[in-house]
């Protein structure tokens, strides 16, 4: 009671309205998945999986995609010569409705192809749905992994605090040292492309790259840290991806929870990379698109899903979409020429895409990488506050040493230093807090909360 009480009211804070969305999609669930395993006929099932689905999804389309659906069906109709004026509507979209609607869906789909029972206690179902780190920004959870883990009694494990608070303490340092100072450039360049060189962009463009990464994964790591001082393992999000080999390696390692949903719930009951190459091509921009279009209603998101499509379907073809599963230089200190080269030509792909995923409209990222890609991308960049630009570098070297050295573990600093003396140990987490504070850029919010 105590875990779902502080759920809601974290919730309620930011706009104690959309509870009342919360509790209705929670009880939906709850209710229809009873019925569902109490159902005396298959009909019936399906009839209560239906609602469920249907209701669920309805609410998703109304908050996220009425406008943007509305307002591409009258530009076409215009292009056409048929103008209308669009019925569109004021809506606020409710934080973190794609993540607690995506645990639901997984629920309910769970249960209906019987791999799982319904819960019958709705206060840890309620906890499972709307446990308060991974609310507004996930990691996308399923029942089977964190119900187990609510409905157990747990004991304060002093170990797995200290864990926690590491955790956070990283993710801290990525969100407000990486992103926040990184999303001061990234928004310069972004907001006027015209009035910078190509260099310059191409900076801006990096700097999105390690704005979003830092901005994503660091909520994730508090995320995953709060939990873990309640006692409760969280899905990994991140497994270090900007060190991935190949973009199917990139997907096993960016924002994993998403990636499985979709991967479980969607590729493989179309068929996944089974059937002909039609198909494989098929599924695979299916995929791709939807996860695009999960994140935000503009084409920009879905063009940035099929840019990634397009990235991975020579892999999938020539099946060496599977080639590199175990950690980049795995028990050694340095990368092969091999893993250098590989894993640059793959963060550059990520970077183009990312002009996409960023920029406010197709035609604005067609414009920025128009620039980016002109003759003054070999031009010394431009940007005026050129002191402040170096010190960002620096401190993005830094945390990539950092990255590096902790990549195959959970999370960067997961060990480091363990070994080593108390005194050198503590001023190493000293150092981080410190520079947390010193460096900490101007308040920004947190990217994922928009989805």
């Amino acid at each position: 009671m105590l875990l779902l009480g502080a759920s809601y009211f974290f919730y309620a804070c930011w706009d104690w309205r959309f509870l009342f969305l919360l509790v209705f999609s929670t009880s939906l669930d709850y209710y229809t998945g009873l019925k569902m395993s109490d159902a005396k006929s298959v009909n019936i099932k399906k009839t209560w999986f239906w609602i469920s689905i249907i209701v669920n999804l309805g609410f998703l389309f109304f908050f996220k995609y009425y406008n943007f659906f509305i307002a591409s069906f009258a530009d076409a109709l215009a292009r056409s010569g048929i103008q209308v004026n669009p019925w569109t509507l004021r809506i606020i979209l409710p934080v973190g409705i794609s993540f607690y609607t995506f645990h639901g869906l997984s629920y309910v789909i769970d249960i209906y192809k019987d791999r799982i029972k319904a819960e019958r206690n709705f206060v840890d179902y309620a906890v499972f749905v709307s446990f308060f780190p991974l609310l507004v920004a996930g990691p996308i959870e399923r029942a089977t992994h964190l119900l187990p883990q609510i409905k157990k009694q747990r004991t304060f494990d002093y170990a797995k605090a200290v864990d926690g608070l590491r955790q956070i303490l990283w993710g801290l340092f990525k969100k407000i040292v990486i992103a926040d100072n990184c999303a001061v450039f990234a928004n310069e360049m972004f907001n006027n492309p015209a009035d910078h060189s190509g260099s310059s962009l191409a900076l801006g463009a990096i700097f999105f790259t390690f704005q979003i990464y830092g901005d994503f994964s660091g909520y994730s790591d508090i995320a995953l840290g709060t939990a873990r001082l309640f006692g409760i393992e969280l899905l990994q999000n991140f497994s270090f991806p900007y060190f991935s080999r190949d973009i199917a390696e990139f997907w096993r390692r960016w924002h994993i929870s998403l990636s499985t949903w979709f991967r479980d719930y969607l590729y493989i009951p179309l068929g996944g990379s089974k059937g002909g190459t039609w198909m494989k091509i098929r599924n695979t921009f299916i995929i791709f698109i939807v996860s695009g279009f999960w994140h935000g209603a503009n084409w920009t998101f879905i063009a940035w899903g099929a840019l990634n499509a397009l990235y991975f379907l020579p892999l999938l073809l020539t099946s060496k979409n599977r080639n590199n599963l175990e950690t980049v230089a795995q028990g050694k200190l340095l990368p092969s020429v091999k893993d250098v080269f590989n894993v640059s030509l793959t963060f550059s792909l990520t970077v183009i895409a990312w002009v996409f995923f960023r920029a406010k409209s197709i035609e604005a990222a067609f414009s920025y990488l128009s620039g980016m890609f002109s003759w003054s991308l070999f031009s010394k960049p431009d940007i005026q506050s050129g002191h402040a630009v170096v010190i960002q570098l620096v401190l993005i070297t830094l945390f990539m040493l950092v990255e590096w050295c902790g990549r195959e573990n959970r999370y960067a600093i997961e060990t480091l230093g363990l070994n080593w003396k108390k005194p050198v140990r503590y001023a190493f987490y000293y150092a981080v807090v410190i520079a947390v504070f010193w460096f900490a850029g101007k308040e920004q919010q947190f990217i994922y909360f928009q989805f």
